[in-house]
């Protein structure tokens, strides 16, 4: 499973009117190309990789090392492609805020245009977002959650959590195909613009953790509860990133209730039933490991160029006349594709191989 860390400090504001219909504009044209020649599950093995994805982003021209630079790529790639999903293959649902909620009903709504289960992709949605939210507590909040999915079921998460003490973003990629089990090492990688001390209950090394936090929850809640209090006594390791005063047992009294009464049958169980949050994981992880020595992980999971330029500046301004001739030529070139004149795609491609080769002689001066 890939994994890594990018270190992007958190900038205010958004693309201006200009460039996000450029952005528009060539995210849908790059997003045709990949189709056309590799398919759509292509596309989404490309958004599940983070040093594709802030490649993408600086292609658009957004700024290189943004924060910002996520929301902007997913929604431009929503706005891009939206009226051709059925054609392309390629759906995509949520983004930013409140329109992250609305995420289930919009993938409900091509329900006519996929061969499986609309739930079946609804329930990735909503565990991913969970496992993000609850079962890695790395102290960012998430606030935006775009799923890609295609017809036949394939699907890949990008998604962004803020930390509002130090004001920094992180992303989180998940790519279908690698999710064996939910809440067992899901992720295909972690973009992340600082490093953290992180609860992490999805490691593989809180695989025990997990399992006694299941059997706690199917405890009475008054036997949790004593414990809970006990364990607020005890000195914790100042690495510990959880926060027993912040955990209130008399509020948790009613969680504790619900899941006594469901009796979840696995950590996948638990973490799906509603109203279980980041505070109840934390409590029973708590249990787990200072109560009954069932450790939890502490592992804080965590290049590319420009072509036009950055909307700040950096590393030049946007060259407008430049991003504009290559929205047309990757259009023209898929035009000519689809009627079976194909010497102008492999001539790109062919491009795309020199330039890396004088890319890597560049790095090696």
């Amino acid at each position: 499973m890939k994994t890594g860390t990018a270190d992007l400090p958190l900038h205010y504001g958004k693309a201006p009117a200009w460039l996000f219909q450029r952005m528009k504009k060539l995210a849908r044209e790059i997003t045709i190309f990949i189709i056309s020649e590799f398919g759509p599950e292509e596309m989404l093995n490309k958004l599940a990789d983070p040093c594709w994805f802030q490649s993408l982003g600086c292609v658009l021209g957004f700024d290189w090392h943004s924060s910002g630079l996520t929301t902007t790529v997913c929604g431009s790639l929503k706005e891009g492609i939206k009226g051709l999903e059925k054609d392309s293959g390629l759906f995509v649902a949520g983004g930013k805020g409140r329109v992250s909620r609305k995420t289930p009903s919009e993938i409900e709504s091509f329900s006519d245009a996929i061969s499986i289960d609309p739930q079946k992709l609804v329930y990735a949605s909503k565990m991913s977002a969970k496992v993000d939210s609850a079962a890695l507590q790395d102290g960012f909040q998430l606030y935006h959650h775009c799923f890609f999915f295609t017809k036949d079921g394939s699907w890949s998460v990008v998604q962004q959590g803020m930390n509002e003490t130090n004001r920094y973003a992180r992303r989180y990629h998940w790519l279908g195909e690698e999710v064996e089990d939910f809440v067992n090492e899901p992720h295909h990688a972690i973009c992340c613009d600082t490093k953290t001390t992180t609860l992490n209950m999805v490691a593989s090394e809180s695989a025990g953790a997990r399992e006694v936090s299941v059997a706690l929850s199917k405890e009475k809640p008054d036997f949790l509860l004593r414990e809970i209090k006990k364990v607020q006594n005890i000195h914790l390791p100042p690495h510990h990133q959880v926060l027993v005063k912040d955990i209130n047992p008399d509020r948790l009294e009613g969680i504790f209730l619900k899941t006594y009464e469901s009796q979840p049958q696995s950590f996948e169980n638990l973490l799906g039933l509603k109203g279980i949050g980041p505070k109840t994981i934390r409590a029973l992880s708590l249990i787990s490991e200072l109560v009954y020595g069932a450790p939890v992980s502490f592992k804080d999971p965590v290049r590319y160029s420009f072509a036009h330029g950055g909307k700040d500046g950096f590393p030049y301004p946007v060259d407008r006349e430049n991003y504009d001739r290559s929205i047309d030529i990757l259009r023209k070139a898929i035009a000519q594709a689809k009627i079976g004149q194909t010497e102008k795609v492999k001539a790109i491609q062919r491009l795309g191989v020199v330039y890396q080769d004088n890319v890597r002689g560049d790095l090696k001066k």
